[in-house]
């Protein structure tokens, strides 16, 4: 151990009360930012991944009908304009779409819906609005986690059953259905077809299990009566973070709207990346604390070591070793705080996912969320030496310019 270093300790541990006090905020701080950002990043990973899983990282809907605009310059040309851009609704030819889309390397697999606005009837509820989508469960269950959402039943009852349906676990409710029970599907200008529940859904977003109603594409085509085509194509992607770059490629080169994901889910995305910044900040208030509990104590010991630091000063110590007693006492109560704080961080991170959460909002979900990652410990840590460091800087400095002339002849008096 370093003489600098054994004498920080001997000042540091001379205030034990002190140290105690700004080494518990220090670890109240790094802890709490370490378990707020962890559930705050659980919502918006849990949002993302139902998400990915109900709708797919990129959806293929409508195609472009690009228009161009005449541009006079001397001699007219054409140039293409978003602005004038039109979209007619559907995928006229799918078969020819997926296997472009199967050119993509980053493609896993893609699904054919037909989807369209619907109203549905029980023996309890009359009417009730709800969206039907037509797909081949096969392949759908390659794009969606929808087969990990089945809440009740089965999808081997629903491929058996030509008039199955799957139904969200928030309209089941609506409509007071459970297995084996039969409902209308209601389209405007057309009879209503009967189906059967054959299994219960719950994704853990609510704008999806209250709305939609799964049923075979043959099905949908003959409720809906669309003999070709379909509404939308949704694909799943090897990497999902690439979405927005694969959707743009596949727009080029299809000639077909791609929405991916961050495009659809903007809003809430944001709103989550908010609340994760603003609880960021509300938890580094007990950052500051700490390192206004760390200013408080090195200024006692400045004024409450001057002879010492006189004596260390007439042994031959220079302004530079001051500085580093000082600084290495806010450097010990750091090193301990980050430890201690990262341990409880961890600790209450795992106590917080274990806690009942009966969520029925925009998410639905049982037990708080929680998505740990390094980077949050990483970002409490610094957090804490930036803060705690600057505030010790003022005190070390000033210890560093006392004189041994100035302490005698002031000690004297």
């Amino acid at each position: 151990m370093s003489p600098n270093l054994r004498i920080a300790f001997r000042f540091l541990t001379a205030k034990k009360r002190a140290m105690l006090m700004s080494l518990s905020c220090t670890v109240l701080g790094v802890g709490l930012f370490i378990v707020t950002q962890a559930t705050t990043s659980g919502f918006e990973k849990f949002f993302i991944k139902a998400i990915l899983g109900a709708d797919g990282a990129v959806r293929i809907e409508d195609k472009l009908q690009n228009t161009l605009r005449t541009v006079s310059a001397g001699n007219d040309f054409a140039v293409r304009s978003k602005e004038a851009q039109k979209y007619i609704e559907g995928v006229e030819e799918p078969s020819l779409v997926v296997a472009g889309l199967k050119q993509f390397p980053n493609v896993l697999g893609t699904s054919q819906v037909i989807r369209q606005n619907v109203l549905v009837s029980s023996a309890f509820k009359n009417h009730d609005s709800a969206q039907v989508f037509g797909i081949n469960i096969d392949e759908h269950i390659k794009v969606s986690d929808l087969d990990k959402h089945i809440a009740s039943g089965s999808l081997d009852d629903f491929r058996q059953t030509p008039t199955g349906a799957l139904i969200g676990r928030e309209l089941a409710d609506r409509l007071q259905l459970s297995l084996g029970e039969s409902f209308l599907i209601d389209v405007r200008n057309s009879p209503p077809m009967r189906f059967r529940v054959s299994a219960i859904y719950e994704t853990g977003v609510s704008d999806i299990d209250k709305i939609r109603v799964f049923v075979h594409m043959g099905q949908a085509r003959s409720l809906l009566r669309k003999s070709s085509g379909v509404s939308l194509i949704q694909v799943s992607l090897r990497d999902p973070a690439r979405a927005e770059v694969e959707a743009a490629q596949m727009e080029e080169t299809l000639g077909y709207a791609a929405k991916p994901w961050q495009r659809r889910e903007k809003v809430w995305i944001e709103v989550f990346r908010a609340l994760a910044t603003s609880s960021g900040i509300t938890v580094t208030v007990f950052t500051l604390i700490a390192s206004l509990a760390m200013f408080n104590t090195l200024a006692m010991i400045v004024l409450e070591k001057t002879k010492d630091i006189a004596i260390l000063r007439s042994m031959g110590y220079e302004r530079r070793d001051i500085t580093q007693i000082f600084l290495w006492q806010a450097g010990i109560v750091l090193a301990i705080g980050a430890v201690l704080g990262s341990a409880f961080g961890a600790l209450a991170t795992w106590g917080v996912s274990k806690i009942p959460l009966g969520l029925h909002g925009i998410i639905v979900t049982k037990t708080f969320p929680v998505a740990p990652s390094p980077w949050h410990y990483v970002a409490a840590v610094v957090t804490a030496i930036v803060m705690v460091m600057i505030a010790s800087i003022i005190p070390a400095r000033r210890a560093a310019h006392l004189e041994p002339g100035d302490i005698v002849r002031g000690a004297a008096q």
